[in-house]
């Protein structure tokens, strides 16, 4: 379910409510027979000590604060019944009689008490203490959420006071448990049952590094966590494979000019390249506008490199929250010209560039391709568009089919909103975010554009329906999405056969375009 109004991503409520979709998702696979049901007994577990502690320390509290206090108490008793419940979750195996049972109880406690906060208690004190006040609580929300015990406490004292004593204490305790019994290496993974056997243990070998929930930290420390990249290399040396990165020709770092001054670049140049000009693909890294560098996305670079006989340069644009909107936004249109204007110096064809990029990195090279036609420039000869995001409003069934989704849940795509626009609410509705909302005929005479998309991602459905949108304003599109997939598998074709088709499909899309604007390529 969602909440009847609208809300900001950093709003309580907001969170609070993805929180909801997070666990009802993963209900739907307890009940399904579904995946690994140790793993998702824990993770299932994990989130409500984290949901509980976090409400008991911000939500319960304002709701005693304006006189709501038996609303509060009522919600407190239905937690306290639910942590018992939790204690035997933890404690038993699947199959076994009595944590079949209290599953089945926390499923239906929970889905009770969500539709109330959602329906009730939520929109109640929203409408008695304002937008501003709702924004403050979901910052400590989140406060709360990095400093909760890992596991329920049903004996502990469920007050603001009483968890400000004894959290610290309890959460050490949990986390050491968590490592000694191997729960924490679980607790990233996918165990929904739903995915390709090959992406099954990348996201394994991902959870098995210990990440923690970059949701609930501050951007410096959500930087520091690793990424698919890092599993990919680990999944590599497990299996006694080579994880050096794919090569290629040559690869430089430059600087050049942006509009909040030096700009670096990576240039990626294929083996053999003669004197002939080469065509040049612009590729733009994800990561929410906050997370990653072109490190992260090294290896896309570099299969797209080879697989089209191009030189692709990547940007390393501005990031949130220390530049918000639309910092990324310039600096990638920014590179966008210099290339045009500057394409020969790097042994390219300035008649022969394309754009693309993952997830954030998508929406930016479509926005850069309508910024280029709005002002009469030339645009790329093609788009590749992966995962992107095309909205900034929770649209389309993936948003709950895929709320529980690794490595980008609900939850992270909201934190990610909230740090890149923060300060700058009119963000979400600008045109360069909403591509949903540009008008088809505004649409008209894009690039042809591949959308690629993958089953198990809250994005699938925005990139699904964006592709819909230019093929109603008459682009050449094909849409293909990638079933058993995550958000991020483009990148991990070392380990992932459909990952290795997915680059194959954009190099053939890119060649297409490169052979149609200048006679035959290279690749």
């Amino acid at each position: 379910m969602a909440l009847p109004y609208p809300t900001m991503p950093g709003d309580v409520d907001h969170m609070i409510a993805n929180d909801h979709a997070v666990v009802t998702r993963q209900f739907e696979h307890w009940e399904a027979g579904r995946g690994d049901r140790r793993v998702l007994a824990d993770q299932i577990c994990f989130n409500i000590a984290l949901h509980a502690d976090a409400e008991e320390r911000t939500f319960y509290p304002e709701l005693k604060r304006i006189g709501r206090e038996a609303d509060a108490e009522k919600l407190l008793a239905e937690h306290a019944k639910v942590k018992k419940l939790v204690k035997t979750v933890e404690r038993d195996e699947p199959g076994e009689a009595d944590l079949e049972d209290a599953m089945g109880e926390i499923i239906a406690a929970i889905r009770h008490h969500a539709h109330e906060e959602e329906t009730t208690f939520l929109p109640r004190l929203r409408e008695e203490v304002g937008a501003s006040r709702m924004a403050e609580l979901g910052g400590k929300f989140l406060a709360a959420k990095r400093t909760a015990p890992t596991r329920s406490h049903p004996a502990a004292p469920s007050s603001a006071i009483g968890h400000k004593l004894a959290d610290a204490g309890a959460a050490m305790i949990d986390k050491l448990r968590d490592t000694i019994d191997g729960r924490v290496k679980g607790l990233a993974t996918d165990p929904s049952g739903l995915l390709d056997p090959q992406a099954q243990d990348l996201l394994n070998a991902f959870s098995a590094l210990g990440p923690q929930p970059p949701e609930i930290l501050e951007p410096d420390e959500a930087r520091k966590q690793p990424g698919l990249d890092e599993a990919v290399r680990s999944w590599l040396f497990q299996q006694g494979r080579s994880n050096e990165p794919e090569p290629v020709g040559d690869v430089k770092n430059m600087i050049v000019p942006g509009p909040g001054g030096d700009l670096p670049i990576r240039v990626y140049t294929p083996a053999g390249a003669g004197s002939e000009p080469l065509p040049v693909l612009l590729w733009i890294h994800g990561g929410g506008w906050v997370l990653y560098t072109v490190d992260n996305y090294d290896a896309s670079c570099r299969g797209l490199c080879n697989k089209t006989g191009a030189i692709v340069v990547s940007p390393e644009y501005r990031r949130a929250p220390e530049d918000v909107f639309p910092a990324s936004h310039d600096d990638v249109l920014a590179t966008y010209r210099w290339l045009d204007a500057n394409a020969a110096q790097l042994g390219g064809d300035p008649r022969r560039i394309a754009i693309g990029g993952e997830s954030v990195g998508g929406n930016m090279a479509a926005a850069t391709c309508l910024q280029l036609k709005a002002a009469g420039d030339p645009m790329p000869v093609a788009q590749v568009l992966v995962y992107p995001v095309t909205t900034a409003e929770q649209v389309g069934e993936s948003m709950a089919d895929a709320a529980d989704a690794r490595p980008l849940n609900l939850p992270l795509l909201s934190w990610m909103a909230m740090h890149a626009f923060q300060g700058v609410p009119h963000a979400a509705k600008d045109p360069r975010i909403d591509l949903l909302g540009v008008a088809i005929e505004e649409l008209a005479g894009l690039p042809p554009a591949l959308v690629i998309t993958d089953e198990r991602d809250v994005l699938r459905s925005q990139g699904e329906e964006f592709a819909a949108h230019l093929d109603k304003a008459g682009v050449a599109v094909t849409a293909t999405r990638y079933d058993g997939m995550m958000h991020e598998f483009f990148g991990a074709s070392a380990v992932l056969d459909k990952a290795e088709q997915a680059q194959q499909e954009a190099a053939d899309h890119l060649l297409r375009a490169f052979n149609s604007a200048a006679g035959p390529v290279a690749g």
